[in-house]
Formats: C-alpha cells, structure tokens, sequence
C-alpha cells in the first residue's frame, strides 16, 4: 500500500471522528479502535485486518444506525418490562375492568356448586317504578362453564342504577358573566334499558277513577267572561265543582260539540286521521303549528325502537297546510320527515296561539288509547329518544306528570308583568285574570312555606305525561282556566295544581329547566329576528401601526410638442456628455 492510499485513509478516519464529535457519541473520538496511529504493520496488513473486523464496527459511528439501535435496544426494555408486570397483575387488572366485586357474593372452589346456585334462578321482577328489581339473580346458561371469580363477576349483572349517584352541577355564581338559560348534563338510560323500564300496568290514581265529559250542542253563555263555544261556557258553579274531586265526575273539557273529539266538535279532524288516532300506542310524540307561525323541526337521535314503535304527530291549520304544499314539503303521504300531519279545519279560535293549547292540553281527548305523551311545542327541536325522556322524568321519578319550571321566575305575580312588559296579550286581561286569583283562590307571592314546592311558574312547552284520569283531570282543568281567561297558560298552572292537591296525594314532577334544554333545542318564531349571540371576549393584542401605503405619483399630462426629433428650441443650451478619462478627439 502506498503513501498515498494512507493519506486518503487517514482522511477517512478524520471524517468519521467529525461525525461523532457532531453526534452524541463524542467518547468515540480517542477511541484507539477508530483512530489508530499509522504503522508498518497497518500498512502491509490492513486489508486482512479489515476483513476480521465486526460489520457492527464498520457502521456504528453512523447518525442513524446508532438512532436504531437506541430504539431497538428501548422497545426490548418496554416489551421485558411489560411483559414481567402483566405477568404478576393480570388477575387484577382484569377484574377491575368488571363490576366491583361484592361482600356478599358467595365464592365457589367447585364450578358445578356455581351452577347450581345460580344457573337455576331466573326470577325477575320489576320495583315500583317499572324498573328491574334490584334482588334479581343474575342467569347463566347450564352450558357455560365458569372456572374463575372474574368469570362469576362478568356473569353478574350490574346492580342499582346506574345514574343513582348522578347529581346536578351547581347553578352559576350570582356575578357569572353566563347569564340567561343554559342546558346542563343529564343521565339517561340507555334505550335498551329505559325501554325495560316501562312499567307493565298503569299508574294508580288517587281517589278519581272514572272521568267522563260534558256533552252540549248548544252550549249558551251565561257569564260576561269565560269559555267559548268550543269549551262549553262552564258557568263559576260548575268551575268550582270541578275541583272536587271524587271518584266519579264530569267534567268540561273542550269538544263539547259533535259525536267524538275531532268530528263535527270544531277542531275537526278526517275521518282517516281520526281512525289513525284512535289506535293504541304504548307512547306518541305530538305538537302543532298554527298560522304557518313555525317551522317544522326534525327530531334527532332517535332509536330504531322508538321509530318503529312511536308515532311522531304535527297538528297543522289551513293555512300552515297550504304553505306546506306550495313548497313541496307536504304530499298526498302526508308524512314530512318523523312526523305525520295531521290537518285540522274548522279551528275553534282566531288567535293561533289559543289553538295550540287544544292538542297541547288535550292529547288525552285525541287520543283515547294512549298511555304515555310527549307534548313539544313546535318551535322546538327534539334530540333525546322518548323512551329515555320517559325513564328519567317519569318512570325513575314515580311520577305520572312531568314539566320543567321556568328558569328564572317563580312567582305568578312576577310572571304576570313580565307578561304585560314583552306584550304577550291584553294587559286588561291579565290583570283581570290576577286579581279574580287573588280575591277567590286566595293567590298569594311563592314563599317557603310552599316546599317542597319549588316554583309556581312552569315553562310550558314540554310536557310528559301518563294518561291516567287525575293527569287528564289536571290538563282539563287547565285548559278550562286557558279557555276562560288568557292564552297565558304560565298564569294558571300553580291554581289548578295546588286546588288539586288540597283533595288528593298527588304532586308534578317540576325539573329543572336546564335538564329541559337538554333534550330540545329552541329555535325562534317565523319573522322573530334572533337576538345577536354575544361574541367572546379575547386579550387585547397591539399590534405596531401598519406601514403606510406607496402614494402612486400622478403626473400631469405633458403637452406633445410640435419639434421634430433632435430639434432644439430657441435659447437652450445643447450640452455635451463627458466621459471620465477620454478627451475630446477634436482637440488636436
């Protein structure tokens, strides 16, 4: 080997120790393996040393190959590691992914003994509120074989419910800059499970148990206010007898007219509709929209249980009919997405809003063969599965009436000028309306002694509800209060209430509003303009003062000149260009 080829090795070493003192291997560099001192002996037998050199040795200085075998070298670490742990904790682990084992759970060293224990007991039973009850025995089949506890764990069924611990999230503090309404978070069942919550005989209701209705095809008024011919002018006499309640009664409740709710009683309703009406459901969901006043909107999140098993009913007007049809929206099927229009004619008030109250109060009338209602008004959106609205605020709460209170006022008093200041109706109206509450139903301002009453102001525009005759006592006899006074249904909610519940044991479930705008989403009246969502509020970033802009620079036209090219005008000067370090070659 030549000098030559020495010097270009001796270059390579040097190279290689420039990446290693650039690297994280600087060690390396007085490494006398990498760098060794030029010698007789390297010269004559480089080559065969070379050859028994390890390849690792020839490639370990490189960036990357020293990168993976780091990498190489942590992954074996993490797989041995985890390997040893999984090893010593794998019972653990898994049984803590199961239910929370239970004192009282026998254990068995002999799987039979497991089967005959709990192989053979499959009792089941449901608790007062419908539910599963908690004493069930778990069921498994006779061929399973279960060998270990975490078997015994999967095999048995989780106990209590499972919102039980579930609680509210505390209100916001008073100097909150969130103010106004607000959802919050809800526990629901899941569908499946909400759907086995359904009880499998009616509620009992107390004291009333057989209802009927007056009948009367000329109904005659006899007093300066109250009633209409659609609600049969009830006189104060019988106003006043329809709050005792006993076991049999009658009582007025619209449709006074014609042979049946929805035929020739105003409010009337097709033959082919009324036939579709009178058909048993387990639970409907209904609304309406009058004087074109809403649009319809769609339900979300709707289980395949509940599509297949719960109509979904819109009761229109006329004339919201013909908007409809002049958009397409509405065909000879008379299906419009979820819901199935149902068209009403000969609607017994001017007012729209009057007109809503009738299916809204009177669902039970509707639909005599109904067990369970939902009533949304129709500028609201539902997004919850109605069996899971039905378990959380009526089945899991033992109720068989449910309505949200309103969010912020609960005084009817309160709600009567707020009323009167937005213009909901007649101010005349409403204070006539307050003070015949206030001289004959002794009204007075919510105060504690009403507790554990919380509100006497609802927010009206959901209703859930069983079809039992002290609920649709109730819903008659606020509708008669609608029909005799204002629309303003929030003004006589807390009468009828707490005159019924001076008879009977008997109370609504009135949750809070915020569970309510859970399950739907308000949207706003047709022409009602949104007000401005407020927008957030960000750190005021400064920023240097832009650069001013480049004034384009406008010149004056210039006036074309007549001369011809290279003339010059009188009096001036014709100047020579000089050039540096040359002379004129006319000088000589």
């Amino acid at each position: 080997m030549t000098g030559g080829s020495l010097g270009l090795r001796t270059s390579s070493y040097g190279s290689l120790q420039q990446q290693f003192q650039n690297g994280f291997l600087q060690a390396t560099q007085a490494s006398p393996v990498l760098v060794r001192k030029p010698s007789k002996m390297l010269l004559s037998s480089s080559r065969e040393k070379e050859r028994l050199l390890p390849f690792i040795c020839r490639y370990v200085g490189r960036r990357r190959v020293a990168m993976l075998l780091l990498v190489v070298l942590a992954l074996l670490v993490f797989v041995f590691g985890s390997f040893t742990v999984n090893k010593e904790s794998n019972i653990t682990l898994h049984i803590g992914s199961m239910t929370p084992y239970r004192s009282d759970f026998p254990v068995f060293s002999n799987p039979l003994e497991v089967e005959n224990s709990l192989g053979d007991n499959n009792s089941s039973g449901q608790n007062s509120s419908g539910g599963s009850d908690q004493s069930r025995a778990p069921s498994i089949p006779p061929s399973a074989t279960i060998t270990t506890l975490t078997d015994v764990i999967r095999s048995t069924p989780r106990l209590g419910h499972q919102c039980e611990n579930f609680t509210l999230p505390p209100p916001p503090p008073p100097g909150s800059k969130k103010i106004g309404p607000r959802p919050c978070e809800v526990c629901y069942l899941p569908v499946e499970d909400a759907i086995a919550s359904m009880p499998s005989s009616p509620s009992k209701s107390p004291v009333l148990q057989n209802l009927t209705y007056v009948h009367d095809e000329n109904p005659i008024k006899t007093e300066i206010h109250g009633g209409s011919d659609f609600g049969g002018y009830p006189s104060m006499k019988q106003r006043n007898e329809s709050f005792d309640i006993k076991e049999s009664m009658t009582v007025h409740c619209g449709f006074v007219k014609g042979s049946k709710p929805g035929d020739r009683s105003g409010f009337d309703i097709d033959e082919a509709d009324l036939m579709e009406l009178e058909q048993f459901h387990e639970v409907i969901v209904a609304s309406a929209i009058f004087g074109n006043y809403d649009n319809i909107q769609q339900p979300r999140n709707i289980s395949e249980a509940a599509r297949k098993n719960v109509p979904f009913y819109m009761f229109i007007d006329e004339k919201t009919e013909a908007v409809m049809k002049n958009s397409s929206d509405l065909d000879s099927s008379k299906k419009f997405g979820f819901w199935r229009i149902i068209v009403v004619r000969n609607i017994p008030y001017t007012d729209p809003r009057r007109n809503g109250k009738v299916p809204k109060l009177l669902l039970h009338r509707i639909f005599p063969n109904v067990r369970y209602s939902i009533w949304i008004d129709g500028k609201l959106q539902l997004v919850v599965d109605p069996y899971q609205i039905l378990e959380r605020f009526l089945w899991r709460e033992n109720a068989n009436i449910a309505i949200s209170r309103h969010y912020k006022r609960y005084d009817v008093f309160v709600e009567a000028e707020a009323n009167k200041n937005a213009g909901k109706f007649d101010n005349a109206s409403i204070d006539y309306q307050i003070d015949f509450y206030r001289r004959e139903e002794n009204l007075t301002a919510y105060n504690e002694s009403k507790l554990p009453i919380t509100s006497d102001v609802p927010e009206g525009c959901v209703i859930v509800k069983e079809h039992i005759p002290i609920t649709n006592l109730f819903t008659c006899l606020w509708f008669n209060e609608v029909d005799r006074f204002t629309p303003r249904d929030q003004l006589s909610f807390s009468t009828v209430r707490d005159k019924i519940m001076s008879k009977v044991s008997w109370s609504i479930n009135m949750f809070e509003d915020c569970e309510r705008r859970n399950f739907v989403i308000q949207d706003y009246h047709k022409g009602v303009k949104p007000p401005p969502r407020p927008r957030p509020v960000s750190p005021v970033i400064r920023h240097p003062p832009p650069l001013p802009r480049s004034i384009p620079i406008v010149r004056s036209p210039v006036k074309k000149s007549n001369r011809r090219k290279g003339e010059r005008r009188s009096g001036q000067k014709r100047h020579r260009k000089v050039i540096a370090g040359s002379r004129d070659n006319n000088s000589f």
